[in-house]
């Protein structure tokens, strides 16, 4: 009588775990324990287990590809790309290559049937967006995307009702801490560039931990002191301009991203004001460019390089069958010289 072959059923119950870490453990994913790792693969040595990849391939459909899609953002350069996803690009390819998947990197379509080039052709097992633009517009992109049933997690806000997967940074913390560090160097007329609409909702939110921070500290906030600003640097040249031709006081900016805060530094250069010595800027993010420019930019850090390992991980969680959370990355604050105590 031939003797039964064993399967990855007979190693998950010898082991106590379920049949798709058994899976992950026989391809040394990351997402199993070094401990649970070599406990299953000896079991599976124990019993003779050996893997028909040709049939496992055909029973998943895997191709063992994400899908990264960038929003295209107007630039100063060629790239089109936001300086800070840049950043996190190199986080998600580390991190694809070391789970064993080849990473597939274009820009969004935003056609009727922009998910069939992706994950429903099974050119990739699941999708990473990176960048929204008009965030009432995009949310119906994303309803489509899980219409479809395809597999994807969005860098960016989880607003209720919203459909998928997402991680973003605690921003309401951060735009509090960024607050709450200018306050502490004696600032109380502190003007807020960024945006404050549901279009934005994670500059909202920034705004929302900053003026937080202002009212705990018994300061009560002018609206005039706030300017809409999308994520470019002539939007904080803009909302300088604004700020001055208001006639409103105010000794510090808090802006709503690295890239407003270096169009915000050079605008007050253009009307003779020095940062630090007559007005401090912070921002958000922790571009690259934030520590080389002059003066070096204090800032609030998203820590890319665990974000890209939450994005990575989650999707393939997401893709092997598994309930997945939306998560918030903590942000801390980077103090530099754009930021100084208030002159008595």
């Amino acid at each position: 009588m031939k003797e039964r072959r064993a399967t990855s059923l007979d190693i998950a119950y010898r082991a106590g775990v379920s049949q798709s870490t058994v899976s992950r453990a026989l391809r040394n994913s990351p997402l199993v324990t070094p401990e649970t790792r070599q406990k299953i693969q000896e079991i599976a040595r124990e019993l003779n287990y050996r893997v028909d990849k040709n049939a496992a391939g055909l029973r998943s459909q895997s191709s063992k590809t994400l899908a990264l899609l960038l929003f295209e953002d107007p630039t100063t350069d060629d790239s089109h790309i936001n300086p800070f996803f840049l950043s996190l690009l190199g986080s998600i390819t580390r991190f694809s290559s070391g789970h064993g998947y080849d990473l597939l990197l274009s820009f969004q379509q935003f056609s009727e049937d922009w998910h069939i080039d992706y994950e429903v052709s099974s050119r990739a097992d699941g999708i990473i967006l990176l960048g929204y633009g008009d965030y009432m517009t995009y949310r119906e992109k994303l309803e489509q995307l899980d219409n479809a049933g395809a597999r994807f997690i969005i860098w960016g806000p989880k607003e209720e009702g919203q459909p998928g997967l997402s991680l973003s940074c605690d921003n309401f913390a951060g735009g509090r801490a960024g607050a709450e560090h200018l306050i502490q160097l004696g600032h109380r007329q502190i003007a807020f560039i960024g945006g404050n609409t549901q279009r934005s909702p994670e500059f909202m939110l920034r705004y929302q931990g900053h003026m937080e921070a202002l009212r705990e500290a018994g300061i009560e906030p002018e609206p005039g002191l706030q300017h809409e600003a999308y994520n470019f640097e002539e939007e904080g040249c803009e909302g300088v301009h604004k700020l001055l031709r208001s006639g409103k006081k105010f000794t510090a900016i808090q802006c709503a991203s690295d890239l407003i805060a270096i169009g915000a530094i050079r605008a007050l250069r253009e009307h003779q004001l020095e940062v630090p010595r007559d007005i401090s800027v912070l921002g958000f993010d922790d571009i690259p460019a934030a520590s080389y420019m002059y003066p070096p930019l204090t800032t609030v850090h998203q820590d890319t390089h665990r974000s890209g390992e939450l994005l990575v991980a989650k999707l393939i969680q997401l893709i092997e069958g598994e309930t997945v959370q939306s998560e918030l990355v903590t942000p801390r604050l980077v103090e530099r010289q754009s930021c100084a105590p208030l002159a008595k």
